[in-house]
Order: structure tokens, then C-alpha cells, then sequence
């Protein structure tokens, strides 16, 4: 309770006179990187700020992935794009708490600053919990809570910014893939929701992994700029339970189970509702502020086109059916590279041969009629 209070103290003198307390010479600055959750928000681990001064019994960890569920339309927030995270304060032991409750891996490592570098941190830091700079509009790749991080650290070194070492010249989406192994439905909703920004080169250090391994070969005026590395929380890092109806075969064996019906207001349903996610893909590039959901080619394989299928004569059924196989052939094109070819490709296949049946087309002389 006694660090507590003297915890508030300390701010509050930060808040009054724009300065913390001066901090001793064996104040310690490090880097948390901290391990998955079984949330999806946490998949990919989180990234913090300690600073440690025994003299002034001080032990604090600043914090940039905070955000507030209460928040006003939420949800609309977060899809639009100008959903605000903010950086908060807890104390070590609060922090190590939580993670220690949810067994999950945390890993430190002490920064190898002069007294004035870790002094000035710690100012700029405490400052900004009283001002705007404590907010900021979370951007799934250039800004979250490891980027705020990787910034503070760049500016304190006088650098624009970190020299990444984990392999550049993969995509993003490739980069995300290990995160989702036994997590298919996740896997499904990120690969369909996300753009062509995420099939760019990997270039901006934006996972907590990658700054920890960015860190660790970092060299600052000729000296590693980490001079100790330890595991504080080891985790618990057992492997997810294969699920047959959390994994692609479920989706293919649900496909197959549809298209073995062969009927026609089922295949025209799917199609339908292919449709209505192609206009939400679409229109969610439009109105997000995300630049990972713009240009979704995804909307090539669940045309808005569908939408008319059912309201069409044959004449003109046939010919939308006949651009909207073309369009997805278009589409397995763009998709020969991509990670999450083998995900999309029963939807393909699927979405091609109702599309074939319900134009009453069998250039393979290998369909039945539909009923």
C-alpha cells in the first residue's frame, strides 16, 4: 500500500512541476515482451515499458494496449479505424500479476542507457499520462502497442527507426499465419476481412517477437543495446487440441454436404449470401480507415454480382454466371502466391461448380441435373 500511495505521489509531482524524481544510477529500463492469449485481441502478445529505481522505490510499467470496451459504439470504432488505445501505469507487480493468472510467458530485457537517457524516458513517459500523447488511433500494423514502443526507443536513441531483423521478404499475411495454427475460424475471418496492404513485404517491426529479436541484435555507439535477457513468466505453452469443427475440414465437409444436396434455392442461398459479404467487403473499405482492408480481392470470389442471381431470367443468368467464373479465375491468378490459397480454394471450387449448375452448363458432361 506504502509504494502504492507514494506511486501517486510521484505522478502528481510529474503532473504539477512537468518533472519526476531524479532517478538513481542503478535505475533499470527494460522491455517486456509478453506471450499470446486465448483471446483473440492477445493473439499475438503484447509489448511493455518497465523502469525500476530500488533508491526511490520505484517499479512501474507503462503500457500502450489499453482500451476501454465502454467506449461509445465500440465496435463501429474499431472497424472504422479511430478506435483510441491509450497508454496506462500499473505497477510490477499488478502487471506480472495478471500474466502469472492467465500463464503466460514473459520475457525481459534490460536496456543498456546512460542515467539520462532512462531519466528523460521516464519524464516523457509520466508527462504524457496528462496530456493527448497518452492516446493514440490503433492501426493493426503501423500502430499498436509494440510500434508505440519501437518509437519511444527510437526517439530516445536519435534513430527514425529500428533496423528489423526477422525476414523482410515475406508478406505480412505470411507473417501472421504461425499465430492461427489450430485457430482455423480466426485464421478464415483475417484472411477474408484483410486487403492487399497485408500481401506487402513485411518491412516495419510491428509483433512483439519481432522487437524482441530486434533488440536483441541491436548495437548502440558499438555496445548491444540489451544488456541482459531473462524469462520472467515461463508460460505455459501447450499446443491447442486439434478440433475437427474448428479446422478446414469441417468447411469442406459442410461444402461437400451442400453441393451433394444439389439444390437449386441452396445453391442460389450461398451464392446470396457470398454476395452479401462481397458488399460488406467492399463498402468496409470504404468507410474503415484501416488501409488492411482496402482493396479486398476477396470480393472477387464473393461477388456482389450474386446478389442478382435469383432475380434473373435464364438469358442473363447465364451471362452473369459466365463473367462471375471468369472473375474467379481471375482471382485463383492473384491467389497462386498467397498463404491462404488452400483456405480459399473449397470456397472456389464450390462457389464454381454452383455456379456452372444453376446456369444449366455441363462442359465436362460430368454434373447431374439440379433439382
Amino acid at each position: 500500500m506504502a509504494k502504492k500511495i507514494l506511486l501517486l505521489l510521484l505522478f502528481y509531482c510529474a503532473h504539477v512541476e512537468a518533472q519526476g524524481p531524479i532517478l538513481s544510477e542503478n535505475t533499470k529500463v527494460s522491455i517486456f515482451t509478453c506471450g499470446r492469449g486465448e483471446e483473440l485481441y492477445s493473439t499475438f502478445g503484447h509489448t511493455a515499458i518497465r523502469i525500476k529505481d530500488d533508491e526511490n522505490q520505484l517499479d512501474v510499467v507503462f503500457n500502450y494496449g489499453a482500451f476501454d470496451f465502454r467506449t461509445d459504439n465500440f465496435y463501429l470504432k474499431f472497424i472504422k479505424g479511430d478506435l483510441q488505445y491509450f497508454m496506462n501505469v500499473t505497477s510490477h507487480e499488478d502487471f506480472i500479476l495478471e500474466y502469472q493468472t492467465d500463464e503466460r510467458e514473459v520475457i525481459e530485457q534490460t536496456l543498456n542507457l546512460p542515467l539520462a537517457k532512462k531519466q528523460k524516458l521516464f519524464e516523457t513517459l509520466s508527462a504524457s499520462l496528462y496530456t493527448s500523447e497518452r492516446y493514440y488511433t490503433y492501426k493493426f500494423i503501423d500502430r499498436n502497442c509494440t510500434t508505440m514502443v519501437a518509437e519511444k526507443i527510437c526517439t530516445l536513441l536519435g534513430q527514425k527507426s529500428l533496423e528489423k531483423v526477422d525476414d523482410t521478404s515475406v508478406s505480412y499475411r505470411k507473417v501472421l499465419f504461425p499465430y492461427f495454427e489450430n485457430y482455423f475460424w480466426y485464421k478464415l475471418g483475417i484472411n477474408i476481412i484483410f486487403g492487399a496492404k497485408t500481401d506487402s513485404k513485411a518491412a516495419k517491426v510491428f509483433l512483439p517477437i519481432e522487437l524482441m529479436h530486434t533488440l536483441d541484435k541491436a548495437i548502440v555507439d558499438r555496445k548491444p543495446l540489451v544488456s541482459k535477457k531473462q524469462t520472467i513468466i515461463k508460460g505455459d505453452k501447450k499446443q491447442v487440441e486439434f478440433s475437427f469443427i474448428n479446422s478446414i475440414y469441417f468447411i469442406v465437409l459442410i461444402l461437400f454436404l451442400l453441393l451433394l444436396m444439389n439444390k437449386r434455392v441452396l445453391f442460389y442461398g450461398y451464392l446470396f449470401l457470398s454476395g452479401i459479404l462481397g458488399v460488406f467487403l467492399c463498402f468496409v473499405g470504404l468507410y474503415s480507415d484501416h488501409q488492411e482492408v482496402l482493396w479486398n480481392y476477396n470480393a472477387l470470389l464473393f461477388s456482389p454480382l450474386f446478389l442478382t442471381l435469383p432475380f434473373l431470367k435464364q438469358t442473363n443468368l447465364n451471362k452473369i454466371c459466365k463473367l462471375s467464373i471468369a472473375i474467379i479465375f481471375i482471382y485463383a491468378i492473384i491467389m497462386i502466391n498467397k498463404p491462404h490459397l488452400l483456405i480459399m480454394l473449397p470456397f472456389m471450387i464450390t462457389t464454381i461448380y454452383m455456379l456452372l449448375k444453376i446456369s444449366s452448363k455441363n462442359p465436362l458432361k460430368l454434373l447431374t441435373s439440379i433439382k
